[in-house]
C-alpha cells in the first residue's frame, strides 16, 4: 500500500485553541485518515519549520487529498506538504526495472 509523509503547521487560531483547552491532536490525525480510508502509521510533533509530520498507508491519493482539503479548509492547519515515501524494498524493485527499460532506450548521437 502507497506511504505519504505528510508535513504542515498549526495555524495561530489552532494554537490559541490547545492552549485553551488541550486535546489530543494524534486521536484527531487518526480520525481524519481513517475517514479517508487509510491507516495512521506515526504522528510527530516537530521543531522547525513545521509544527508535526505524520506518515499515513492509503490505497488513494485522491482522498488523501481529499482529507487534507477537508483539514485546510478547517482554518487549523497551514503550508501542508505531502511527498510519496518508498520503502528500501520498493526502490530495489524500481532500480531494477529501470535497468530492464534503459535497455530499449537510445540516447540522442547513439
Amino acid at each position: 500500500m502507497p506511504r505519504y509523509i505528510v508535513t504542515g503547521s498549526y495555524t495561530a487560531s489552532a494554537m490559541k485553541a490547545m492552549v485553551e483547552n488541550p486535546s489530543d491532536r494524534e486521536a484527531a490525525a487518526r480520525s481524519l485518515v481513517e475517514a479517508a480510508g487509510g491507516t495512521l502509521e506515526s504522528f510527530y510533533l516537530t521543531t522547525g519549520d513545521n509544527d508535526f509530520s505524520i506518515k499515513v498507508t492509503i490505497d488513494d491519493a485522491t482522498d488523501l487529498i481529499s482529507g487534507l482539503m477537508a483539514t485546510g479548509a478547517s482554518g487549523a492547519v497551514s503550508n501542508l506538504k505531502t511527498i510519496r515515501a518508498f520503502t528500501s524494498d520498493e526502490f530495489t524493485a524500481m532500480q531494477t526495472k529501470a535497468g530492464e527499460i534503459a535497455k530499449a532506450y537510445k540516447a540522442p548521437g547513439s
